[in-house]
């Protein structure tokens, strides 16, 4: 097996679902990849997912072998409208899209629970993607996804949010224009899940052997189930069967993603999420036949046609691939930010500059809101994806502040965090672990007694992460003897997404200057 990394000098992946033998283990991306949807064009595969407020949104993931992954763009840089977005939206933006390919051009539905549902084009997945339309203004209607029909028809299949349009747990299709730009007439209630399926959602629209198909995942996100409805029109009437549960696996609640085949059309493969907590909604493969006309998702032991999740299997019958998985460390060396980086807002022109061959990332010490409680409210974090389940992220910073009260350092955020940070005060540098809880409720911090440190040199900054999302935070100051700093700090879930680390640097007063933080580099390993 060749590690192609290790020829190029990068740090391994924490997480590699390829385990070299013909085989994979589930999940194959074992980090935030929420409501995935996943289109096959040729012998590519390209996976999107609900990225919420952050930005880029709607990174778009490529694979040869739906085991294998890397990011090679994002829909967007600005989420749209600005106004709304420039400030940190959590919970709302971008929903769980669906990713289609028609007439040779890459669509990705989207919704907005608060302003309705959204469409952009490309014709590369890489971009670049057209600006959004909106393609109905509805406040609460989620999750659509299209289906192109044999004579030209189009129509559109979502769900609803309860907490917008003021009741949820059914389906609705419209008819829609052949370009698949607008909407035409009203939408029709095709399905009602409150008896057997309670909160059924995230429909994803297909047509087989003269059956329109909509998987729709039911139960709710822990603890629910695939549900596939079928009928030999658009419009209903629909039966309905589950059709993956979690059974007697540890998989809880698998459910939402997109059916898929091969090239030759010979095997069936089916991508959904699976809620972690902490490490937010990771993805898993399982494999899919069909008897009946029905689907059986996973391996159907007892032979009800309910099947239950793999956690390790056969690969797909495709060519072998080098084995990849998303990129988490960073060495800043190019001139443009890494496609694993996200901000919590629209990022603003000033907050970062790539350094080029210098090999470094610059970000300018931004202002604190002028109504500051907690970093609940910050724009300018950057931050990723956890990788694994059990990893250490180690930052090699300088830190050069101007004006009294400007900090830097390094954050795992979610409704509950933790930043190491290093803080101008009175002419030092100190250092220091300060947590919060309940951040969304406007909570202040609360911090450790600071550490003096040097300011003229180089430091490492390090949070080593546990099984059940375990964080302790350490500091060097030549890279290889690391300090503890304070207790060990519990990570938690942020709104609808798991906790992400990342590095920040904001000053407290509004000045003509500002410091900055360099980061050298930023490594993920074991």
């Amino acid at each position: 097996m060749c590690w192609p990394w290790l020829s190029l000098g990068q740090t391994a992946p924490v997480w590699l679902p390829d385990l070299g033998n013909g085989s994979y283990k589930n999940p194959v991306l074992c980090a935030d990849y929420s409501d995935p949807d996943v289109v096959r064009v040729g012998d590519d595969y390209y996976l999107t997912s609900s990225s919420f407020n952050s930005a880029p949104g709607l990174q778009i993931l490529h694979s040869k072998d739906l085991v294998n992954w890397t990011i090679i763009g994002a829909a967007f840089t600005q989420q749209q409208p600005a106004a709304r977005y420039d400030q940190p939206q959590h919970g709302n933006g971008v929903w769980a899209p669906a990713i289609r390919y028609h007439h040779k051009q890459f669509y990705i539905y989207y919704p907005d629970p608060d302003l309705g549902i959204f469409v952009t084009r490309a014709r590369h997945p890489a971009g670049p993607w057209e600006p959004p339309i909106l393609v109905k203004e509805a406040r609460g209607w989620i999750d659509p996804c299209p289906l192109w029909d044999d004579d030209g028809q189009a129509y559109l299949v979502h769900g609803f949010a309860g907490s917008r349009a003021g009741f949820k747990s059914v389906l609705a299709v419209s008819r829609m224009s052949p370009d698949g730009l607008r909407l035409l007439g009203d939408e029709v209630l095709v399905f009602d899940g409150h008896d057997r399926h309670p909160t059924i959602e995230g429909p994803k629209f297909y047509k087989r052997h003269g059956y329109y198909y909509i998987f729709a995942p039911g139960g709710g996100v822990p603890t629910g189930w695939q549900v596939v409805l079928r009928s030999r029109n658009p419009f209903g009437p629909y039966e309905d069967k589950i059709v993956l549960a979690q059974g007697k696996t540890p998989i809880n609640g698998p459910h939402q993603g997109a059916w898929v085949d091969t090239p030759d059309g010979r095997e069936d493969w089916f991508l959904h999420f699976q809620d972690q907590g902490a490490y937010g909604r990771v993805v898993h493969l399982q494999p899919m036949i069909w008897k009946n006309d029905w689907p059986v998702i996973g391996l159907d032991p007892d032979g009800d046609g309910v099947g239950e999740p793999v956690l390790t299997h056969r690969k797909p019958a495709l060519k072998p691939q080098p084995p990849a998985a998303p990129a988490t460390s960073d060495e800043f060396n190019g001139n443009t930010l890494g496609l694993h980086w996200q901000w919590s807002a629209n990022p603003q022109l000033g907050w970062a500059f790539p350094m080029g061959p210098q090999g470094m990332l610059r970000l300018y010490s931004v202002p604190l809101p002028t109504d500051y409680k907690n970093f609940w409210q910050l724009p300018n974090l950057l931050l990723q994806k956890l990788p694994a389940e059990q990893f250490t992220a180690t930052a090699k910073l300088r830190f050069v502040p101007r004006f009294e009260g400007e900090k830097a350092g390094l954050v795992i955020m979610g409704l509950d965090y933790a930043h190491l940070s290093l803080t101008h005060r009175a002419g030092k540098l100190q250092l220091a672990l300060s947590t919060c809880l309940n951040a969304d409720k406007g909570t202040a911090e609360v911090s450790s007694p600071p550490l003096d440190v040097p300011a003229d040199q180089p430091l490492y900054l390090r949070v080593v992460v546990r099984a059940g999302a375990k964080c302790q935070f350490s500091y060097s100051l030549n890279g290889q003897s690391f300090q503890p700093v304070g207790a060990e700090f519990q990570a938690r879930e942020g709104k609808w997404i798991g906790a992400k680390m990342g590095l920040f640097c904001t000053r407290a007063g509004r000045t003509n200057d500002a410091g900055h933080l360099d980061a050298d580099w930023w490594r993920v390993t074991p």
